[in-house]
């Protein structure tokens, strides 16, 4: 059975790119500030769409922005 989990940098993005609040994000980005949220806590997977708009909104690569884990082990 192998196990994913999708990593992100947007706390850190946010710090870098003047501290806007989680608030400005959603709204440039077109979603709540909930989701947003749930995003940075690695509680909630974004849509392709969504991640690309995050990328776009900090001027970054995707892969700046999210990074996918594997792990292959059999539990």
């Amino acid at each position: 059975m192998s196990d994913y989990r999708i990593n992100n940098n947007i706390r850190k993005l946010r710090f870098f790119h003047n501290e806007i609040t989680q608030q400005e994000l959603a709204k440039s980005v077109g979603v709540t500030r909930q989701t947003i949220n749930a995003l940075e806590k690695g509680k909630y997977s974004p849509s392709l769409e969504l991640a690309f708009r995050i990328a776009l909104a900090f001027g970054v690569p995707l892969n700046e922005v999210f990074s996918y884990d594997l792990d292959d082990t059999i539990k």
